[in-house]
């Protein structure tokens, strides 16, 4: 490894371990918000067991992201993402046939 990229990740380790203890503000926070799952729902016109089923999870699951309970994260906050943004194409592209 080229040394100074080895010092350079030397660096970077210490700056996290201060970031971590709180010694040292991160130079950025980017945080991410998931869309609202009721109001990307109701795009869709599905109910809750229709859109529940569509995208593979519970319907206990999408009602407490509805009332805020739970937060989607991951895999689901992008899905929710693509039907927020684009709901007719991701319906017609999970919706299975007849």
């Amino acid at each position: 490894m080229d040394k100074e990229l080895f010092e350079q990740l030397t660096q970077s380790m210490k700056e996290a371990i201060s970031i971590a203890k709180g010694d040292m503000e991160p130079s950025r926070i980017f945080t991410v918000e998931p869309p609202d799952a009721k109001a990307v729902r109701e795009k869709t016109g599905l109910s809750q067991s229709e859109f529940a089923q569509m995208i593979g999870v519970k319907v206990k699951t999408l009602q407490n992201w509805e009332q805020h309970r739970r937060a989607p994260t991951g895999a689901a906050a992008a899905l929710l993402t693509i039907f927020d943004r684009a709901p007719d194409m991701a319906v017609k592209a999970l919706h299975k046939a007849a």
